[in-house]
């Protein structure tokens, strides 16, 4: 009796765990309400109706950056760690106690996909820590800001909104985003400015990103991109070459698409168009300097003033120069002279020829050195069919296979030159249209004709084929005869197999220099020179005598019918 009338120490403990419902259900491990009765040296006394009070310490009271607000009989919410530790004290936690209550909301708000407002106010590896009144949360880098942010320094300890990503209370682990908050922010003012936008509109904007390709201005809220083609007509390589970051400038909007919230700007728009009435300025045939502004491997591009450009085909650039990548023909920034060769308005489109504004070498060369001419240079090339002679003018005249010697076949002629050597040749024709120049080298041997003491690419000399003429040897060959016609006529050539009839006839060898016979004229060369036939004479004797005097069949032998025919002649 006496001992429940004066109950001890242990007596007492054990009656107030029964009040708790023991030590595990009781206060440990709950968050209580308790009564701030001191304040000591940055802690306060909280008296939570334990045997003994707790120490905590002001800063967990306190907001991040702030100093606590905290008074003695302030009644607070505490978590206990410990009914009683080695010192008999209570151990208690603000922030314990903060944060379960702050994960109790959290996960409400986060179910319901609310935003949840928080402080910013420690750094990490990859990103930075966020206080969700009392829940420590985690804000990757790239969750901070729409774009990247160097310095979140103005950003910390400053209450603001954040989206929960992720949470894992059993983990302790919440990601949270700011950029999120941005986004849904700014789709939200894009929608209601881009309704008081429309196409055509005149606006003014400030740059805020430039790019290769173009550059991204703010229209008050809501971006807008002028790409580098609508920044001028003229050429824009970069368009850093125009704008700067920070430059307000004037647009016109080209085009909205409201589904994507893009808009496309241009500034060119807001220019006179240089191509209006360009067939008026830059007629067909005009010569014009302009500036080589770009090179492809198919030509080159020209300004013609601001805005205007024409391409001058590679096949346009030289009179001679074939084949030949345009960069080695001009420049960039190269300032030519070019012809208009044909304009496109409505396509924007003019063709320049380079070699037009030029003079054309093949008619110099033809005002220099006329047919009959004599020239000289060098073997460029020798081909299956003839030899390329370099000329002056930097033009190329052909010399055919049969024109470079008499008596011999053209593939032992063509042997007879090596490329680079130095040859002379006389200009047998000019065709400046086609850019050729046919030239004759036999011509300038001995006994080709003349004009007034020049040596010509030859002519028929009056001579017309199937006619009978004398002819004077003038150089015995091993392939037939070189003679000429009468007295200082043309001169041609009589193969061997047409000397005779007869194998023993057709011996070069049984004529000699100065000896004259007929011959039948029995066409023309490339280069109107006669070619002679004492074989085709003989038979055309033969059938005219044949026709005259009868037939073998009258009785008369073929002697006979000669013999008659060699006296009618005499």
């Amino acid at each position: 009796m006496a001992s429940t009338a004066f109950p001890s120490r242990d007596d007492f403990a054990a009656l107030l765990n029964d009040s708790l419902g023991g030590a595990e259900g009781g206060f440990e491990g709950r968050v209580v309400k308790g009564t701030v009765t001191a304040i000591e040296n940055d802690m306060a006394v909280i008296d939570v109706g334990l045997k003994s009070e707790g120490r905590v310490a002001l800063r967990e009271f306190a907001a991040p950056g702030q100093k606590a607000d905290l008074k003695v009989g302030d009644e607070v919410e505490v978590f206990v760690d410990r009914v009683e530790n080695s010192h008999g004290e209570a151990m208690l936690s603000r922030d314990r106690a903060r944060r379960e209550a702050a994960w109790d909301k959290l996960e409400s708000e986060f179910a319901e996909n609310s935003r949840v407002e928080g402080v910013i106010f420690g750094r990490v590896k990859g990103g930075f820590t966020v206080d969700l009144d009392g829940a420590v949360a985690f804000l990757p880098g790239s969750q901070v800001d729409i774009r990247p942010v160097r310095d979140v320094t103005p950003l910390m300890d400053i209450p603001q909104p954040f989206q929960i990503l992720k949470m894992d209370r059993r983990r302790g682990n919440i990601v949270v985003s700011r950029r999120a908050i941005l986004e849904e922010t700014r789709a939200e003012q894009r929608s209601g400015l881009i309704q008081n936008l429309a196409e055509g509109q005149i606006i003014e904007g400030v740059v805020k990103n430039i790019t290769d390709y173009g550059a991204f201005v703010d229209l008050g809220g809501i971006d807008g991109l002028l790409h580098v083609t609508d920044l001028s007509y003229k050429r824009i390589n970069h368009p850093s070459e125009m704008i700067n970051i920070g430059d307000t400038v004037r647009v016109q909007i080209i085009r909205i698409n409201r589904d994507t919230q893009r808009i496309s700007l241009g500034m060119k728009q807001l220019e006179s168009d240089p191509w209006e009435g360009a067939s008026a300025k830059y007629p067909i045939g005009a010569k014009l300097s302009g500036r080589v502004t770009n090179i492809t491997e198919y030509g080159a591009f020209v300004e013609l003033e601001p805005g205007i450009e024409g391409l001058v085909h590679v096949s346009e650039m030289s009179w001679t120069k074939k084949n030949v990548h345009p960069g080695k023909i001009v420049s960039t920034s190269q300032e030519v002279d070019v012809m208009v060769l044909e304009v496109d308005e409505d396509k924007r489109r003019i063709s320049l020829g380079l070699k037009q504004a030029q003079s054309n070498p093949w008619e110099s060369f033809a005002d220099r050195h006329p047919v009959g001419s004599t020239v000289e240079g060098e073997v460029k090339n020798a081909t299956e069919f003839g030899l390329f002679i370099g000329l002056d003018g930097d033009v190329d005249g052909m010399v055919h296979m049969s024109d470079i010697a008499w008596g011999i076949s053209g593939e032992d002629a063509l042997n007879l030159h090596r490329k680079g050597e130095s040859v002379t040749a006389i200009v047998l024709d000019i065709d400046v249209e086609k850019e050729r120049i046919s030239l004759g080298m036999k011509q300038l041997e001995k006994g080709a004709p003349t004009v007034g003491g020049t040596a010509v690419a030859g002519g028929t000399g009056g001579l017309n084929k199937n006619a009978t003429v004398t002819v004077t040897v003038l150089e015995v060959r091993d392939g037939g005869l070189e003679v000429q016609a009468g007295e200082g006529g043309v001169t041609g050539f009589i193969k061997r197999s047409d000397l005779g009839r007869d194998r023993d006839e057709q011996r070069p060898d049984r004529f000699q220099p100065g000896q004259k016979f007929d011959a039948l004229v029995i066409g023309f060369d490339r280069s109107k020179k006669p070619n002679f036939s004492v074989k085709a004479l003989q038979i055309a004797e033969e059938k005219q005598a044949v026709a005259q005097y009868g037939s073998s069949d009258s009785g008369a032998s073929l002697g006979d019918i000669l013999g008659e025919a060699l006296k009618a002649k005499n």
